[in-house]
C-alpha cells in the first residue's frame, strides 16, 4: 500500500500542479507528442508513447449510443454492449458449425414467444408455456457449446487489467489494459468481436438487463428520480430516454433490433482507437491496420434526431417514494465546445466543489439545510445541447421546498452580482489541477483522448482546455446566468416520502 504524502510532500505537490497548469506550453505539449494517423478506411487512430511501465490501455470509442437507437428500441445499444461479450464464430465456442443451428432455432422461438406475448390480452397462455417450454430446452441444450467469459478469460490470462465497456447517450467505449506485448491478441479480439458478434444467451440477458432496470431505476430513488427528470426536461429530443432503455422496449426487444444498431459501430468514420503507453508507434500502426483495415469503408447512418424545442416555461415533476426526500433542478444550456460551456464548467467548481464552494457553505455548513449538494455541467451528455443541472438533499427536518428556495437564491445572486476574484482565480486553479490530475495513467489519458475525438472530432479541445478556462470572466458568468439560469429554462424534479406530500409539508 502507498504510503500518504506528508504534508511538505503535499505542498511540493500543489505547487508543482498550479505551475504545470498555468505554463502556458503544457496543452501544446500534449498536442504535439500525441500521433494522430487515419486509416485508408476512415478510422482514427492517436496514439501516445509512455515508457512508465512495460503496459498499453486501449481504447476503441464509436460515436453511437443511445441517442441513435429507433423510438421503439430504446435500450438497444446498452444491451448491445452486453451481448458483445458473449464471443464470436472462433471465440466462444466449442464447436460453431453445431451451435450456429441451435442459435437460430432459439431465435425463431424466441420470436414467436415474444409475439405470442405482445398479445396481450388475447395472447393464448397454453401456446405461450408450449413456446417457454422449449426455448429453455433448447437453452440447456446450446449449453454444451457455449464457452461462457471467454474475451474476459483471454484478456486475464494474458495480464489484462481494467477491462470494460460503457455505453451512454453519445458514445460507446471498449477498454482493457495490456502488458505492451499483447497488442496483437488485442486487436484480433476487438476488430472480430466488431466485424462477427454472435448474440448468445440473447433473452437469458434480455432478463440481466430487464433485472438490472429494476434494481437501478424502478427500485432506486435516485435513479427512479433522474429518470423523470430527464423525461420532464426533454420533450422531443432523445436524451430524455434511459441508456438502459424503457422497461416495455426491452421486454420486446428482438435480435434484429440489435444487429440494426451494431452495423452503425461498423461505419470506420464513427470509430476512434487510443493508444497509450510503451509503444513503438510505426509498429503498433501496422498491427491495427492488419485487424481493424479489414473493415470496409463506407458512410455512417445518420441518426434522424429531433432537435429539442426551446423552453417557454418552467416544468416540474413529483414523485412520490418511500426515501428520504431529494431534488434535482436543470437548466438547458449549450453543449461544449460552444464557449458558454467553458463558463458553466467554472460556474459549476464556484458552486459546489470543495467545502468553501457557495451552495456547500451556505446551504451544508452553515444554514444546515442541506444535507448534499452539488451542481454538475453537462447532464446527461455533450453530442447535443444539455443541462447545467443541481442535485440536493434536506437535511431533516428541512424540506425540498426550503432547500429548493434555498438553491435559488444562489443563483439568483449569480445574476446581481459579480463572483469576486479570489473565488474566480481559486475555481480555475482547482479545475486546471483536476486538469492534470486526469493526465495520471495510461487509461485516463486514452480515455479523454477518444472520447473527446469521437464526440467533437478533435482530442486538441482537451488538450486546449486549461488555456479556454483562463478566458472565463466574472462578467461571463453573470451573462450566463442571466441568459440561461431563469424560471422559464428550468426543470423541477422532487422526492418525498407519501406522508410528507399527503400532509402539505412540501407544497
Amino acid at each position: 500500500m502507498k504510503k500518504k504524502p506528508n504534508n511538505l510532500y503535499r505542498a511540493i505537490l500543489v505547487f508543482a500542479l498550479i505551475f504545470l497548469v498555468c505554463h502556458p506550453s503544457y496543452g501544446f505539449d500534449l498536442k504535439s507528442r500525441v500521433i494522430k494517423t487515419k486509416l485508408s478506411n476512415g478510422i482514427t487512430v492517436l496514439m501516445l508513447e509512455r515508457h512508465l511501465s512495460p503496459t498499453v490501455a486501449l481504447y476503441i470509442s464509436y460515436r453511437v449510443g443511445a441517442v441513435d437507437e429507433e423510438k421503439s428500441e430504446s435500450g438497444a445499444a446498452h444491451f448491445l454492449e452486453h451481448m458483445m461479450f458473449k464471443g464470436t464464430p472462433s471465440i466462444g465456442t466449442k464447436d460453431y458449425k453445431a451451435e450456429k443451428a441451435i442459435l437460430a432455432q432459439i431465435e425463431k422461438t424466441g420470436r414467436l414467444l415474444d409475439k405470442e406475448k405482445n398479445k396481450a390480452g388475447k395472447a393464448d397462455a397454453k401456446l405461450i408455456e408450449k413456446l417457454s417450454a422449449r426455448l429453455k430446452k433448447l437453452q440447456t441444450g446450446h449449453k454444451q457449446y457455449f464457452i461462457p467469459n471467454e474475451i474476459d478469460r483471454l484478456y486475464t490470462e494474458n495480464g489484462g487489467l481494467d477491462m470494460n465497456a460503457g455505453t451512454g447517450q453519445d458514445t460507446t467505449t471498449y477498454h482493457v489494459s495490456l502488458p505492451a506485448n499483447k497488442i496483437e491478441l488485442w486487436a484480433r479480439i476487438e476488430s472480430d468481436r466488431l466485424l462477427n458478434p454472435i448474440f448468445r444467451d440473447f433473452y437469458t440477458e434480455r432478463d440481466v438487463v430487464m433485472e438490472e432496470r429494476r434494481q437501478r431505476i424502478e427500485a432506486d430513488p435516485d435513479g427512479k428520480l433522474y429518470e423523470q427528470f430527464m423525461k420532464t426536461a426533454y420533450k422531443t429530443h432523445p436524451y430524455g430516454r434511459p441508456v438502459i432503455g424503457w422497461a416495455e422496449d426491452l421486454a420486446r426487444l428482438s435480435p434484429d433490433a440489435l444487429r440494426k444498431i451494431s452495423k452503425r459501430y461498423t461505419a470506420p468514420e464513427s470509430i476512434v482507437i487510443a493508444v497509450v503507453g510503451d509503444i513503438k508507434p510505426d509498429t503498433t500502426l501496422k498491427i491495427i491496420e492488419k485487424y481493424f483495415g479489414r473493415i470496409p469503408a463506407h458512410k455512417a447512418l445518420k441518426s434522424a434526431i429531433p432537435a429539442e424545442a426551446p423552453q417557454q416555461s418552467e416544468r416540474r415533476t413529483d414523485i412520490i417514494f418511500d426515501a428520504n426526500p431529494m431534488m434535482i433542478i436543470g437548466y438547458h444550456k449549450p453543449n461544449a465546445p460552444h464557449a458558454d460551456d467553458y463558463v458553466f464548467d467554472v460556474m459549476e467548481t464556484i458552486l459546489s466543489k470543495g467545502r468553501t464552494s457557495r451552495l456547500y457553505n451556505r446551504l451544508v455548513t452553515q444554514q444546515q439545510i442541506a444535507k448534499s449538494v452539488s451542481a454538475i455541467n453537462g447532464i446527461p451528455a455533450s453530442r447535443y445541447p444539455n443541462l447545467f443541472t443541481i442535485f440536493a438533499q434536506p437535511r431533516h427536518p428541512h424540506t425540498n421546498a426550503e432547500l429548493e428556495e434555498a438553491i435559488l437564491k444562489e443563483i439568483e445572486q449569480l445574476k446581481t452580482g459579480l463572483v469576486s476574484d479570489e473565488e474566480l482565480v481559486k475555481a480555475k486553479n482547482n479545475i486546471k489541477m483536476a486538469f492534470i490530475q486526469s493526465l495520471d495513467s495510461n487509461g485516463e489519458i486514452a480515455s479523454t483522448l477518444s472520447y473527446y475525438e469521437v464526440l467533437l472530432g478533435d482530442y486538441q479541445y482537451f488538450a486546449d482546455y486549461p488555456e479556454n478556462i483562463d478566458r472565463v470572466t466574472a462578467e461571463d458568468i453573470r451573462r450566463a446566468a442571466i441568459t440561461y439560469l431563469n424560471s422559464n429554462n428550468r426543470t423541477t424534479a422532487v422526492l418525498n416520502k407519501k406522508m410528507e406530500s399527503l400532509t402539505g409539508k412540501d407544497k
